[in-house]
């Protein structure tokens, strides 16, 4: 899926044409006991997945952070990815987790999503993350405080 996701223009974190070794690789340094991991299946196909990293550092236990939200092209517009959000935050808040953010990048549908869910825009970083064509674009972070 990760290998799907990045060729079809996702931006977390690679560039295409992504090689299965390093989607390998990447899934295997995942695993932590600050990382949180969902999957959505449907079937037998993985839809897609989503990561919440939970604050460690000593001043920052209430907060948490979504990461690597994706959703394979085939299974998009199905709600895949707001049940994983919703998910995420509930757990947050099992977590007792007060506050979430996240960042992605300026003009990517996600932006209405996270809106859609009550995240707050918080501010914007131009040339933040590098493009397939070498373009440079700006990446918007968001938080929400839990309730």
């Amino acid at each position: 899926m990760l290998v799907k996701v990045v060729d079809d223009g996702a931006s977390i974190g690679f560039l295409p044409p992504m090689k299965q070794e390093t989607a390998i690789r990447y899934w295997e340094s995942v695993p932590a006991p600050d990382v949180i991991l969902y999957v959505a299946k449907v079937g037998d196909n993985i839809a897609g997945s989503v990561q919440l990293h939970l604050c460690t550092k000593e001043n920052g236990t209430h907060r948490a952070e979504i990461a690597k939200l994706m959703t394979h092209p085939d299974f998009r517009r199905k709600g895949i990815a707001r049940t994983l959000m919703q998910t995420a935050e509930e757990r947050a808040r099992q977590e007792n987790r007060k506050l979430l953010v996240l960042d992605t990048r300026e003009g990517d549908p996600s932006n209405l999503l996270y809106r859609s869910l009550g995240f707050v825009e918080a501010g914007r970083i131009p040339d933040f993350a590098q493009s397939e064509n070498g373009s440079l674009d700006a990446t918007v972070f968001y938080y929400k405080r839990l309730t």
